[in-house]
């Protein structure tokens, strides 16, 4: 098949594979969707298409929708919002998220001693640089990288890394819903728990009627809107390192347009949900086309391999987390996508394990973006004792 380097016909790949896989689980009834949901089809199928030449694996179509189209969703979702909900909701959702920070930060230092012998000097610097992905996200990830002056070389295999393991705990969180009587069991999450999640994230949920078209347009223009707002005013405001950049401000700055327009009339509108979850799974089959599985060899095979006993680290801290804290299966999934995958990726596992999570899923990841880089120097520092 010949190489597809049209944006139109890139996007067309990415909306017709997500749209084909929610079709065939509609009208075919597959079982195979009980073990292996739409959203993993949505997520592997871009990225064997990329690593195998049909799909660019980088293109300025990527980069558009990057800087468009995340904060745009994001300002869709945020209408929903209930802040005291959300925290009556997420409560001790926070703290099993900040349990998995601690495991991230620690983790660390333990993986890298592992695998450092096989590693060249320096590679200290991007475990550091990757550790700003897994507690806040990819703009913490630069800026940490910078601020440590990691080489280009570290970056990349920090890069490699990072979308390696998330082939393949992204998948794992999402099937962890299949495991929720276990789960349960094991943490002693309560029915009592449950029903008041249930019931709290319920509140959330208001029925607005159905959309009109005129709906859908005054909702993208507001969610662009925003978009471009952010987007004029973030190169205005004043660097402060390590810890705000272009890249945060945008996406504080879009959060807070989200949650000033869910205390207007325009939470009213119908079509908010329906829209942003569209536009959140077409995010996703961009994320899964720009995931590169080249280059797993040489030093990048250790440093993948202390990558993943890393994320063991982080599983295993938010497991014991759970455990002391009675958290449910959904909480604790969430927690580590807010903090593996950040703002584009909580919302998603949210989507799948219950949708009236979403909301809170971002406020969550936004915890993350707000400690990602201390906490991230403090882990790149441990590592550099190791070193």
């Amino acid at each position: 098949m010949f190489p597809i380097n049209d944006s139109a016909g890139i996007l067309f790949i990415l909306a017709g594979n997500a749209a084909l896989w929610f079709f065939l689980e509609k009208h075919t009834k597959w079982k195979v969707f009980h073990f292996f949901p739409p959203l993993i089809f949505i997520y592997l199928i871009p990225g064997i298409l990329s690593n195998t030449g049909v799909l660019p694996l980088k293109d300025p179509t990527y980069s558009w929708m990057r800087h468009n189209l995340l904060p745009a969703f994001l300002v869709l979702l945020l209408l929903d919002v209930d802040v005291r909900g959300a925290s009556r909701v997420m409560g001790r959702g926070l703290l099993v998220m900040f349990a998995g920070t601690l495991g991230v930060v620690i983790g660390g230092p333990i993986a890298f001693a592992l695998v450092k012998g096989f590693l060249s000097e320096g590679a200290w610097k991007g475990f550091g640089a990757l550790a700003g992905s897994w507690i806040g996200g990819t703009g913490n990830m630069a800026a940490v990288g910078g601020g440590l002056e990691t080489s280009s070389k570290h970056f990349g295999l920090a890069i490699i890394a990072d979308h390696a393991i998330y082939l393949v705990w992204l998948p794992l969180l999402l099937y962890s819903k299949s495991l929720a009587p276990w789960f349960h069991r094991m943490t002693g999450a309560s029915q009592e728990h449950l029903d008041k999640l249930k019931q709290a994230a319920e509140e959330l949920v208001v029925d607005k009627g159905r959309p009109e078209m005129w709906h859908i347009l005054l909702l993208l223009a507001l969610a662009f809107g925003a978009t471009f707002l952010a987007n004029t005013i973030a190169p205005l405001l004043p660097v402060v390192k390590p810890v705000l950049g272009k890249s945060t401000y945008t996406i504080l700055l879009v959060t807070t347009f989200g949650l000033i327009l869910s205390q207007s009339p325009a939470r009213k509108i119908p079509g908010s949900h329906i829209l942003s979850m569209a536009m959140v799974y077409l995010f996703v089959a961009r994320m899964g086309a720009t995931a590169s599985i080249q280059g797993l060899a040489g030093e990048a095979l250790p440093f993948v391999a202390g990558a993943f006993v890393w994320i063991l680290i982080h599983g295993a801290f938010l497991l014991l987390a759970a455990k002391l804290l009675h958290a449910d299966v959904h909480t604790t999934a969430i927690a580590s996508a807010a903090n593996i995958g950040g703002a584009a990726s909580a919302p998603v596992v949210a989507a799948y394990h219950d949708e009236r999570l979403v909301p809170v899923s971002i406020l969550m990841a936004l915890m993350g973006y707000a400690v990602g880089n201390y906490a991230a120097f403090a882990t790149a520092w441990l590592c550099s004792l190791i070193a």
